[in-house]
């Protein structure tokens, strides 16, 4: 039986990374972000009324409507590697982790997206640079729910 050695490692050894990035990452949420809550408030305005976050879905769909199988994902373009100006940022410090971070989250929402449909849901992605056009983002929404 091989027995593993560890070593002692100091804080000096560890990287130490820039506190105002630690403070911007901290600040960076995973539900009832901006772009999420204007959807959600543009849905409710339109008389729809739905469930957020469902863990029993693949993917914990962002905003999910039951009763018509219909799952949405609100997406920062950057963080899910979106092709706008916005997703195709090129991190300055540390490229290679983020680049195979975006795209493993891309390729995660490809396979969830995957899944729900094989389980009969249908999906969309908003993405948050699309969000600002009111009346488009209406439209795709309430042909997307119909």
């Amino acid at each position: 039986m091989q027995q593993l050695k560890l070593e002692a490692v100091t804080k000096t050894e560890i990287k130490q990374t820039d506190p105002r990035r630690s403070k911007i990452m901290r600040a960076v949420k995973a539900t009832d972000t901006g772009p999420e809550l204007i959807v959600r408030r543009l849905l409710y305005s339109l008389g729809y009324r739905y469930r957020l976050h469902r863990k029993d879905l693949p993917g914990n769909p962002d905003i999910v409507f039951p009763g018509r199988k219909a799952a949405i994902f609100v997406h920062g373009c950057f963080w899910h590697g979106h092709s706008c100006k916005r997703g195709a940022r090129v991190p300055k410090t540390n490229t290679e982790y983020w680049t195979e971070k975006i795209r493993r989250n891309a390729e995660r929402d490809k396979i969830n997206i995957g899944k729900l449909e094989a389980l009969g849901w249908k999906a969309l992605i908003v993405w948050e640079c699309r969000i600002k056009g009111t009346q488009q983002l209406q439209n795709n929404l309430t042909r997307f729910l119909v």
